[in-house]
């Protein structure tokens, strides 16, 4: 027979072993170890289905691997696990994601840092093999295990590991590569951070587009990685020579729009390694800014929307990692109003999503062209703020609903920079336009953003015309919309005060009540809820009272329904002796409603009534009426009734014996 190779046979044990027969004749095959439930059992287990046919027991099986490798302890790990799974790497594509990410959690299985070396065999097939998501798992815990390296160790066999991958013919390690140069820079010495630095270089202008791409991903921190590493220094040695050249590379025209997408990350990093430098910059730090500006607002310009894109939905990024350098803004926020003015309107929406952001900018700028009128501040510069703000009207009109939908969104926001005069003379005239726009989610973005508005000149200037576009809003054709104002209706009521809201608005959060849509109408019920919860129960029994007095005799059970709803809802926010003399001989009358589904909701109100009201009104009203629903005709009556009967007996009884 062929001696057994390595996890042929059971890795806990030596296999089955017969014993003597007991008294009863019967021979009994067992194994050294009772059976139980342990970790040695779990990592058979794990084995056996390592080697099944089921690709959902691998990966399930790949997943234990730390219980396996517990189990084996250090030097079989070493031995026989990992020699195993290398092995099994021509696997699915899902056992391999669930093998790379549980070999970065091996170190101290394989005796720890010193043996930590012997992971990276595994890891560096797996960092080869075709699918990205495997690759990707294989190199996050390739950094696991390379943190946990000795320097000596690291410099030695991780650096031959990278340096191996950069220099394999098929791409896919060339991308990993890619992905782990940076990560490792700083632990170099300078003769291999030199050597690892020309790799990089070389897979920036890799033949592959799909390797030029990670690397263009990988720029940034190659950047911030060469900075730790070598200091200030490298802002006139390396980055110049080097990484400026490469990111002009990888931003040129020539290269696929994969690949350019990468250009806005890679400004904010050169940007956040400048802002951490102090004031006193040097002459070579000045140039290399002069130097980036030129590349940065040439992203602006580029021929792909997409990239375009990209640098408008990074934009407010940009702004942040350049705030704190000389004379930056003057370039960066015209080239920022050009993707306000982009021909694509995904551009220009992305854009407007970031214009409160960006209008936060502390720095002090040039008045845009043929600016007329106002006092121009000290040295003819405004703030960013007062600039952007002149582009707020033109983009209420731009064709795209999109557009506006994003601006109604952040125009308010740029009320706290402005200040209360500049907001009235500047912001509110366009505000009051979003507010008349023809589409139903530019108004309702507008009015879910009103509280920054109220926070710096209050909302009495817009309630006239806030109360069109709530009513238009209140009975948009969208039910979803109608939704959405209704959750938005506490705020307002909040801003807009008890007076003008009780005369205007009041009569409408009722209406919803009759809503033909159920969400609508609950949505309206836990409403009245809040609002009485604001206002006060004095405010609820003038204004809501009423009217769901009328609702409970509707010919509709719906209506009828969302009575019962209403009045248990409002009743949590009301007080006990309201609740008892207003509130619930409504709902004890609709116990006799004709439709057992108006009854076994009576039932259910009843819960939250009865302990808002106490013992007393429970045992004297609420009880008699749940004794009657118990013996109801209807099954489901009873169920509710019985259900809420215990419940209340539970509580109480318990309340009884506290006292």
């Amino acid at each position: 027979m062929n001696e057994a190779q390595p996890m042929d046979i059971d890795p806990i044990d030596d296999g089955p072993k017969v014993v003597p027969p007991n008294p009863d004749g019967v021979t009994v095959v067992t194994s050294k170890k009772e059976i139980v439930i342990s970790e040695e059992d779990e990592a058979r287990q794990a084995i056996d289905l390592m080697r099944g046919d089921d690709v959902a027991g691998r990966v399930a099986a790949a997943n234990r691997l730390e219980a396996v490798a517990a189990a084996l302890g250090p030097v079989r790990t070493r031995e026989e696990l990992l020699p195993f799974l290398a092995d099994g790497i021509d696997d699915d594509d899902e056992v391999l994601v669930a093998v790379a990410k549980s070999l970065g959690k091996l170190v101290e299985h394989v005796g720890g840092s010193e043996f930590a070396e012997t992971l990276l065999a595994p890891l560096e097939l797996l960092l080869t093999v075709e699918e990205n998501t495997v690759r990707e798992a294989a190199s996050i815990s390739t950094k696991t295990v390379a943190d946990s390296l000795p320097d000596k160790v690291f410099q030695d066999k991780y650096a031959k590991v990278i340096a191996g991958l950069a220099t394999k013919e098929w791409f896919t390690a060339r991308i990993s590569a890619a992905s782990l140069i940076a990560s490792a820079y700083p632990r170099f010495n300078a003769a291999q951070q030199e050597e690892h630095l020309k790799y990089f270089d070389a897979l920036c202008r890799d033949d592959t587009p799909m390797v030029r791409r990670v690397a263009s991903q990988n720029l940034g921190p190659m950047l911030l990685a060469v900075v730790k590493a070598n200091g200030r220094s490298s802002l006139a040695g390396v980055v110049p020579d080097v990484l400026i050249p490469l990111y002009e590379v990888l931003a040129s025209n020539d290269q696929p729009d994969s690949v350019r997408l990468q250009t806005t990350e890679n400004c904010v990093a050169f940007g956040k390694v400048l802002q951490d430098l102090t004031p006193d910059y040097t002459d070579a730090e000045l140039d290399l800014i002069q130097k980036l500006l030129p590349l940065i607002v040439a992203t602006i310009d580029d021929r792909s929307w997409r990239v375009r894109w990209m640098a408008a939905s990074k934009f407010a990024n940009v702004i942040v990692a350049f705030d704190e350098l000389p004379d930056v803004m003057d370039s960066l926020i015209p080239a920022y109003e050009k993707l306000l003015q982009d021909p694509e309107a995904e551009v220009r929406t992305a854009a407007t999503f970031n214009l409160a952001a960006v209008a936060k900018c502390k720095a002090l700028v040039p008045p845009p062209a043929g600016r007329e009128g106002g006092p121009v501040p000290t040295g003819g510069k405004i703030t960013v703020a007062e600039r952007l703000v002149k582009r707020v009207t033109s983009l209420t009109e731009d064709d795209s609903e999109h557009v506006r939908a994003a601006l109604a969104m952040v125009a308010t926001e740029l009320a706290p920079v402005l200040g209360k005069d500049a907001t009235i003379s500047h912001l509110v005239p366009p505000v009051l336009l979003l507010l008349r726009d023809a589409a139903s989610e530019v108004r309702l973005n507008l009015i879910s953003s009103l509280s920054a508005l109220n926070e710096v000149i209050g909302v009495d200037l817009l309630s006239q015309s806030l109360l069109p576009a709530i009513l238009d809003l209140a009975q948009d054709g969208k039910w979803r919309i109608r939704l959405a104002i209704i959750k938005h209706i506490p705020l307002l009521a909040k801003q807009l005060g008890i007076d003008f809201f009780s005369d205007k608005l009041a009569s409408l959060c009722v209406g919803w009540l009759g809503d033909d849509i159920a969400s609508i109408r609950t949505a309206a019920a836990q409403n009245l809820r809040d609002l009485t919860s604001l206002f006060g129960t004095e405010w609820a029994i003038e204004y809501i009272l009423p009217s769901i007095e009328e609702i409970r005799h509707h010919q509709s059970y719906l209506r009828r329904l969302t009575a019962v709803q209403a009045c248990s809802l409002m009743a949590t926010k009301m007080e006990p002796e309201t609740v008892t003399l207003e509130l619930l001989p409504l709902v004890l009358e609709m116990s006799t409603d004709l439709v057992a589904n108006i009854r076994f909701n009576v039932a259910k109100a009843l819960e939250e009534i009865a302990a808002v009201c106490g013992l007393p009104v429970y045992g004297t009203q609420v009880r008699p009426v749940l004794e009657v629903l118990r013996e109801d005709q209807d099954r489901d009556v009873r169920f509710f009734a019985d259900k809420t009967f215990r419940a209340l007996e539970e509580k109480f009884g318990d309340d009884e014996m506290q006292s």
